[in-house]
């Protein structure tokens, strides 16, 4: 009788242990939901534009600039997932970029990092949080070109061949930056030029991101009252 009850009792505990547990990991990924994702799934974000996500989340969260520094972070976070995927599928496929070819991104990313720090501080008013946080997420676009370039299976010497004359698109990029750089005093004016020298030095870019790195560029030095000179990338 006794071990009968002993064995019911087991039986009681390992299905509330059972139930425990799977309440548990039902729970969890609500748990760990980022609530400034508004329910909805990075997908369903990456649909969105940038400006659209954060018109929609200050529109929900209210139109203040701490509203919309959040709001940028939880796209930022979402962009930074879908590239860290695309990485680790390039990777395990053993089809993604090489040990010297991620070094060098990583030493341009330091690169690009000193020129929008540099940037962002020479304009007159220095930038604020939101337009920190907005050069901070249109920064993320170039590691995803790096790891979507192979994925097109761009050639080496698409991707790395000499810098052709800057004509088109690319050159009045380039003109604009210019005029940008020429109305900050001396001493930013040539700290800026240098970090931005510093950037191109890193990597030889095909004709598609020279014109992304000069339209960011251009976005760093800009004040958050002027008219943008082009679209969000995205």
């Amino acid at each position: 009788m006794m071990a009968m009850i002993l064995h019911r009792l087991c039986r009681c505990g390992l299905l509330l242990l059972i139930v425990s547990f799977t309440a548990s990991a039902q729970s969890e990924p609500a748990a760990k939901a980022d609530p400034d994702r508004l329910g909805k799934s990075c997908a369903q974000i990456l649909a969105m534009s940038s400006s659209e996500w954060v018109a929609k989340f200050t529109e929900e969260r209210g139109a203040t600039p701490d509203a919309t520094v959040r709001a940028i972070h939880a796209y930022g976070k979402c962009y930074d997932a879908r590239t860290d995927r695309l990485a680790a599928s390039l990777a395990k496929s053993g089809q993604g970029p090489r040990l010297v070819a991620r070094k060098e991104f990583a030493s341009l990313e330091q690169a690009l990092n000193d020129f929008t720090a540099k940037a962002i501080a020479a304009t007159d008013p220095p930038a604020d949080a939101v337009r920190t946080a907005y050069a901070t997420l249109y920064e993320k676009q170039f590691r995803a070109s790096f790891y979507e370039n192979f994925v097109e299976h761009i050639s080496s010497h698409d991707y790395s061949s000499a810098a052709p004359e800057d004509a088109g698109d690319v050159g009045k990029a380039k003109n604009h930056f210019g005029k940008l750089l020429e109305t900050l005093p001396e001493d930013k004016l040539h700290e800026v030029h240098k970090a931005f020298a510093n950037v191109l030095n890193h990597a030889v870019f095909g004709e598609e991101v020279r014109l992304q790195v000069y339209l960011y560029a251009i976005f760093c030095l800009e004040t958050s009252f002027a008219t943008p000179f082009s679209a969000a990338p995205f």
